[in-house]
């Protein structure tokens, strides 16, 4: 997959991370600490440092009860950021968002991808809008799992036939509008219309994801679902989001979004060593 001016091989057993900047005052683990450019400028400069491979900007919170804005105001976030970003780094630069007024605009920026929570279906984009502007501009785009009703499944076998079905949904959407395969990332979606079974399945679930033939995302950094088991605050969770991504890379994840990149980073190089070796 090439996301800007970078290649990423995800058949080299080899992980990649997405580094999490919000430019947000709400957002549940760092609002408010990034909403300046200079803020935000530094920020992506330190996680390039500690080995981020992709800035995933994000101008709007997606946590839970979170506080819909406008087009117009998510746009007041993020365009100076992308532009001061791109004027000073060389990383590649993915936009957190569903709404496609805003992905076109950023990706005119210079925005060199789409990570769309809503994975090309939000329900208020019936003409499914987001994906014919990621087709025509030829970007990648992450395809997450998410539905406006919560799951309540009875069992993991149950999880697994509704998230395949859902995003074998969101894959046809893509193709229709001339989104390439190659193009293409899946997101099981973990914390989004999901209780903490649904979240737990959905990790496992990467190996049958991967078999659909593309890479996978794992977004699970400081989530409730960590929370839940260890009955942590946000701003101790970052060892269950290290635990949660290893064993994401065991079930086959290739790209890791994470707040702290550089212990997730330096745990999946290891991660990364022992599964890539051959034993004689």
């Amino acid at each position: 997959m090439r996301i800007g001016n970078k290649d990423f091989d995800c058949n080299i057993g080899k992980s990649y991370i997405f580094g999490i900047l919000n430019v947000t005052p709400d957002s549940f683990s760092d609002g408010g600490k990034y909403s300046s450019v200079d803020a935000a400028l530094k920020q992506a400069i330190q996680m390039v440092e500690d080995g981020a491979d992709v800035i995933d900007i994000g101008g709007e919170s997606t946590r839970p009860g979170y506080t819909l804005i406008s087009e117009e105001e998510e746009l007041e976030r993020i365009l100076p950021v992308i532009e001061k970003i791109k004027a000073n780094l060389d990383a590649p630069i993915s936009i957190d968002t569903y709404k496609w007024k805003v992905a076109k605009e950023a990706l005119a920026a210079g925005a060199d991808m789409i990570n769309d929570i809503w994975g090309l279906d939000y329900p208020e984009d019936s003409n499914h809008e987001m994906a014919k502007v990621v087709a025509e501009a030829g970007v990648p785009v992450c395809v997450m799992h998410n539905n406006s009703i919560k799951m309540d499944c009875a069992n993991e076998e149950e999880f697994l036939k509704q998230l395949l079905a859902d995003m074998q949904k969101r894959i046809d959407i893509a193709k229709v509008a001339g989104i390439k395969d190659e193009n293409i990332m899946l997101d099981p979606g973990v914390g989004f219309a999901k209780g903490l079974n649904e979240n737990k399945w959905s990790i496992p679930a990467i190996v049958q994801l991967k078999a659909m033939g593309y890479p996978v995302l794992l977004g699970i950094s400081n989530k409730s679902i960590i929370g839940n088991i260890s009955d942590l605050p946000v701003g101790e969770r970052t060892e269950g989001t290290i635990a949660l991504d290893v064993l994401g890379r065991v079930y086959g994840g290739d790209f890791f979004r994470v707040h702290d990149v550089k212990s997730n980073k330096r745990a999946l190089e290891i991660a990364d060593a022992i599964l890539t070796s051959t034993i004689k």
